[in-house]
């Protein structure tokens, strides 16, 4: 490294590495080689924070609900391509954050508030039916947040 190459964001030619500290280009940190695992919102990371304030609210629930409608579909092995890999435990946690946006956000869903209850009533159904020992009516994953 030569004295005239920037070392930090302070684009000082005169900086020097702080030794020790992680991510530093003088030692590497033990966690700079783990691979972060995907979020799945990589078409997200590439929109411009100014289009994100010009989508309306409405729409930013829905796709949040289709989301989660999709991962606990997968989590109930109802996944269309792919093996199907069941994990009900992960399964019930999605389908109550589901039911939970729903409820809280009802009135502001117009047209689309039927579709993502009748899709939430759906996967409580498949829940039930994949659980070895169903639970009691009204004890479902969300059968309490929306009725």
């Amino acid at each position: 490294m030569t004295d005239t190459e920037p070392t930090r964001a302070t684009d000082d030619p005169n900086a020097r590495p702080a030794v020790g500290v992680p991510g530093s280009a003088s030692q590497p940190h033990p966690s700079d080689g783990i691979p972060l695992p995907g979020h799945g919102l990589d078409e997200l990371d590439d929109t411009p924070v100014r289009e994100l304030a010009a989508i309306p609210a409405v729409e930013v629930i829905t796709r949040a609900a289709v989301m989660l409608m999709s991962a606990s579909a997968e989590k109930l092995g109802l996944a269309p391509d792919g093996e199907p890999h069941q994990d009900l435990d992960e399964a019930r946690r999605l389908i109550t954050a589901l039911a939970g946006l729903v409820a809280a956000s009802q009135e502001y869903l117009g047209a689309h508030r039927q579709p993502l209850r009748d899709g939430v009533k759906t996967l409580q159904s498949a829940f039930r039916e994949a659980s070895s020992y169903p639970d009691e009516p009204g004890q479902g994953p969300g059968e309490k947040l929306l009725p």
